[in-house]
């Protein structure tokens, strides 16, 4: 499981040829820039990349032959924007802290600066929110006008200066984002009540509270916006800070302390009570409960002793343990999930397809109906600052920004509520996937079963003894991790039997395997495949059991019988996947009598037995051709072809490195529970996410017409605007309090 998890943090192959890099974003304001800053990572040779605006990310995939992190940090600079490599997660999320408070803090001071000019200038429209008459565009004046423009010029050049920085590198990378709606907007506004205050046109009316309301309510909503984005990527910084920075070694007969970084793979590492552990290891002395809590969500200690594992940034409750290191710094199981879930943070789920493609053309739509309106205004009511003032309400109240955090925050928070509860979810196509499940197919060993046979009887042939039997069969299954050899060699050791060398070993997936003892072939699997191999067989020696023949010479020398008890919270979780909609379907390799026992007491109607792994695969492709959106769970080699297979897989935390590479969704926590957990994770995810989406194009769809003809003031636009991206991301922190139904 700790191999599984391990991979090189800043860049992985994603195939022979190619590389993938993530790239840490600065300058972007809007769904806009990430989508100008997506086209012109797209534009050098040999990339492919998707930018997340939530997580201010871009994860780029290149052939390294035609393009290097150099081409395209340059290429994000061409486009307006900064981007560089992050560094190891503990290092960049710490950087990534501070950044952030550090620019909500400067952000805060300009509104409250703000805030403090703009109040006198917004004074006289109370009467107009008091009666109600919020339509209304003018007003009567209180102060002289030359004193609102001495108020409202250093809200308009100094607090909105961010919006024309953000729209000049925007201009000048040849795109235009939401600073350009604001900056434009905004400017058109103070220039035309300047013009009115310096020529003295009194009779003609100014807007600088206009002006400085809409920089004032946005400069808040970015505010809010910042304080709820943090909040969004809560978990992962939980899971970041449980990993301590050093560990207790022992180094030359001495307990000495040492920076983690400094600990090697097989070291000898103490953890005293109360400490967490620092690397994953093995336990090789001592006995002690460990809190497991933070990987798996089960707030159970788990109980440990010599040969046990125990992870990184869980907690020693009790007793002193000796351990040695099998994975330490980004090996870690616990870095592994950080960097799946930063992964799927920042990936893009199908869903949001539609919502990228209208940020991209969002701002060019909106400039060109803000000219629509200004042309169709003056020319029907002949008011030439009536039309201007329409045309910047229009630009004021369209918001991209809604639309490109509709999606993103929620599988922000929704991946990290799974991580917290043993969930990891490697991206978000699997996540909105599971979301739609309909059918769930389920292997049998260690998925329904505990994954841990015994053997139960041991019948040689006449002519041969139980010894010779467990002999042969340890020999072949001393090479294989399927828990059924684990159960034989086993069984062989507690008898003190010795086994015999193998040379020419074959495993044969599904069936069985086949070598050489002594110069003899020896076979091994089950029963038909010993039929298959022309090894004489007899029937079944006991119902309900799964068999293993073993022959040597082409001769039957005995069968093995073993059993797997069903998990006790197994029926539940079939229960639980029943009441929510999804059939579920047992495929396993093992005879029909073993399959109807089990799937019998699982409460499973519909199963398959003596599936090789190959047909597997071709069952679950079945189920799709069918219209069904499926799913597969395994944790064995032999589920890999069918995780594969499934629209999206499920690996059981303590399953093979192997099945868990496949899965998209790997549960921690040895129960299938977890796996109906996850599902309803997604279903809440998605909701989540069509809520946002439903009121982010609401609001534009119903926004922008009203402004167009005229119906609100500048300054309610200006709130809503801001009010839409709060709302958005407030809707996807309800996650946060996600918890399991039945």
């Amino acid at each position: 499981m700790d191999t599984a998890v391990a991979a090189p943090q800043s860049t992985i192959a994603d195939a022979a040829s190619n590389v993938r890099i993530d790239l840490s974003l600065e300058g972007m304001t809007c769904a806009a820039c990430a989508a100008r800053i997506e086209k012109a990572l797209n534009r050098v040779p040999g990339t492919a990349a998707s930018v997340n605006f939530a997580t201010e990310s871009a994860s780029v995939t290149f052939d390294p032959a035609q393009s290097n992190p150099s081409a395209l940090i340059a290429a994000v600079a061409r486009a307006g924007y900064r981007a560089r490599v992050p560094r190891n997660e503990v290092a960049e999320q710490q950087v990534s802290e501070a950044k952030q408070n550090a620019q909500r803090r400067r952000l805060s001071v300009e509104f409250w600066i703000s805030v403090a000019l703009t109040l006198p200038l917004v004074a006289p429209m109370v009467p107009m929110f008091a009666t109600g008459n919020i339509f209304a565009s003018t007003h009567h004046e209180l102060l002289p006008r030359l004193m609102q423009m001495a108020l409202a010029t250093p809200v308009q050049f100094w607090v909105g200066r961010r919006f024309y920085v953000g729209a000049w590198h925007s201009l000048r990378g040849g795109g235009a984002n939401m600073d350009v709606l604001i900056a434009l907007g905004t400017t058109m506004a103070w220039v035309l009540s300047a013009a009115v205050t310096l020529l003295g046109l009194d009779h003609e009316h100014v807007y600088f509270e206009a002006s400085a309301a809409v920089i004032t309510l946005v400069v808040l909503g970015k505010l809010l916006e910042a304080r709820a984005k943090a909040g969004t990527s809560a978990a992962l910084q939980s899971l970041l800070k449980l990993q301590p920075r050093v560990a207790f070694v022992e180094r030359d007969g001495a307990v000495v302390e040492v920076p983690l970084e400094a600990v090697r793979i097989g070291e000898r590492v103490v953890v005293r009570a109360g400490d967490a552990v620092s690397v994953d290891a093995v336990v090789i002395e001592g006995e002690s409960s460990v809190d497991e809590s933070m990987l798996t969500g089960e707030s159970q200690p788990v109980a440990k002793h010599p040969g046990g594992t125990v992870y990184a940034g869980t907690v020693n409750n009790e007793g002193l343990l000796r351990c040695r290191a099998t994975g330490v710094g980004d090996a870690t199981l616990l870095a592994g999930i950080v960097r799946l879930v930063r992964e799927a943070q920042g990936s893009k789920a199908p869903i949001q397809r539609l919502a990228d493609h209208v940020a991209g053309i969002f701002v060019p739509i909106v400039v060109v109906i803000a000219v629509i309106t200004f042309v169709a205004t003056w020319w029907f009511a002949g008011d030439a600052a009536r039309a201007l003032i329409q045309s910047v309400v229009v630009l004021v109240i369209a918001c991209p920004c809604a639309l490109g955090l509709a999606t993103p925050t929620a599988i922000i928070v929704g991946t990290g509520r799974g991580a917290q509860r043993g969930v990891v979810i490697r991206n978000a196509a699997a996540l909105e996937h599971a979301g739609r499940l309909t059918t769930l197919v389920v292997d049998k060993t260690g998925t329904l079963t505990e994954g841990k046979p015994a053997v139960v009887d041991v019948i040689p042939e006449m002519g041969h003894t139980v010894d010779e039997v467990l002999a042969l069969a340890a020999a072949l299954e001393q090479g294989s991790t399927h828990p059924l050899a684990a159960a034989i060699v086993r069984k062989a050791r507690d008898a003190q039997v010795q086994t015999y060398s193998v040379t020419d070993y074959r495993a044969v997936p599904g069936k069985g395997a086949r070598g050489y003892v002594g110069g003899i072939a020896v076979t091994l699997g089950s029963l038909a495949f010993l039929s298959e191999e022309s090894v004489n067989m007899r029937g079944s020696i006991a119902s309900g059991h799964t068999e293993v023949g073993v022959a040597s010479a082409g001769h039957l020398v005995g069968t093995i019988a073993l059993t797997d008890r069903l998990r006790e919270t197994t029926r539940a979780a079939i229960d639980r996947l029943r009441l929510h909609g999804i059939d579920v379907v047992m495929i396993t390799g093992d005879n029909a009598a073993t399959a109807k026992a089990i799937a019998n007491a699982a409460g499973i109607a519909t199963y398959r037995a003596g599936v090789l792994p190959a047909d597997k695969a071709a069952a679950v492709r079945a189920f799709k051709v069918e219209g069904r959106v499926t799913g597969m769970v395994g944790d064995g080699v032999n589920d890999a072809p069918a995780l594969a297979e499934a629209d999206v897989s499920f690996a059981i935390g303590a399953g093979s490195a192997v099945a868990i590479e496949a899965a998209d969704i790997t549960v921690i926590r040895n129960d299938l529970n977890a796996v109906v957990d996850a599902i309803l994770l997604s279903r809440a995810t998605l909701a989540k996410i069509r809520q946002n989406l439903f009121f982010a194009f609401a609001y534009n769809v119903l926004g922008i017409p009203l402004a167009a003809f005229g119906m609100l003031n500048p300054v309610i636009a200006g709130a809503a605007m801001a009010a839409s991206s709060v709302s958005v991301v407030t809707n996807a922190l309800l996650l946060k309090r996600w918890r399991p139904s039945g």
